[in-house]
């Protein structure tokens, strides 16, 4: 099953391979109920989750019905039990949008959700993120998850966010990120998807996230939380959600005075 997934990963765009999963979900579901893992997004239990990566893939982390990964499942339980997103009404940009949020952010009625990218079939707007055709101050809510590590011009990218947040408005902003290494590693040189993918994690990665993440989030302008949810989750929650133990949830801000 492994290396079937991970060929599938490589071999298929992923436009396509969106497409695919949705007619491969209700399987898998019903394939892998059980009673050992819980996905929090829309409550289904199972006996064991599937692996996914693209090099090394990692045991049992992908949901059979909403097809999400940990950081997707950390990410909700933030907005949910965290936060005012499902409450409060609010203007907001989702880039890269994941299929496990779309229908259902597209559901609330108190939302004015907004989705771009240059390449997802999901996309409302495609629009590069370094260029943005959004006027200054459009959203309260931006979310852009695992997107900035495949951006060469990534400061840019950053301070565009920073420009179409409205001034109280927030965001969280995750990328993959070794909270082992001080610095963040990236080199232009390496253009070989083998070699990023062996160095950087994945094929169409361009650095590696380390400490410094936040802070460079904070030189473009924003107010950063490091919010590490599974700190304060026993670890029988941390296994029950498959969560990623440590995972830090980077919550940005824009002060009202920008």
């Amino acid at each position: 099953m492994k290396q079937i997934l991970q060929f599938i990963l490589k071999a298929i765009p992923r436009p396509v391979l969106i497409k695919l999963s949705y007619l491969a979900r209700p399987f898998l579901a019903l394939f892998l109920r059980g009673s050992n893992y819980t996905d929090p997004i829309d409550g289904r239990k199972f006996r064991k989750f599937l692996p996914y990566g693209y090099e090394q893939a990692r045991e049992n982390v992908l949901s059979p019905s909403t097809l999400s990964l940990e950081r997707h499942r950390l990410l909700w339980l933030f907005l949910k039990d965290h936060s005012d997103f499902f409450t409060r009404p609010a203007r907001v940009l989702h880039f890269a949008p994941e299929q496990a949020f779309h229908k259902r952010f597209k559901q609330l009625q108190h939302i004015q959700y907004t989705t771009t990218d240059l390449d997802s079939p999901l996309a409302d707007v495609k629009a590069d993120i370094c260029h943005l055709p959004f006027e200054t101050n459009s959203f309260d809510v931006i979310l852009c998850n695992h997107v900035l590590e495949h951006i060469e011009e990534d400061t840019v990218a950053m301070k565009e966010l920073f420009r179409v947040l409205a001034p109280d408005g927030w965001g969280v902003f995750q990328v993959p990120q070794d909270l082992d290494r001080i610095e963040t590693f990236e080199d232009p040189s390496i253009t070989d998807k083998k070699e990023r993918a062996r160095i950087f994690g994945q094929y169409d990665h361009v650095r590696i996230y380390g400490q410094d993440y936040f802070d460079k989030l904070r030189r473009a302008g924003f107010i950063v939380e490091e919010v590490d949810l599974t700190a304060s989750m026993t670890a029988e929650e941390v296994d029950r959600f498959r969560l990623a133990k440590g995972e830090i949830i980077p919550l940005v801000k824009k002060s009202s005075d920008r």
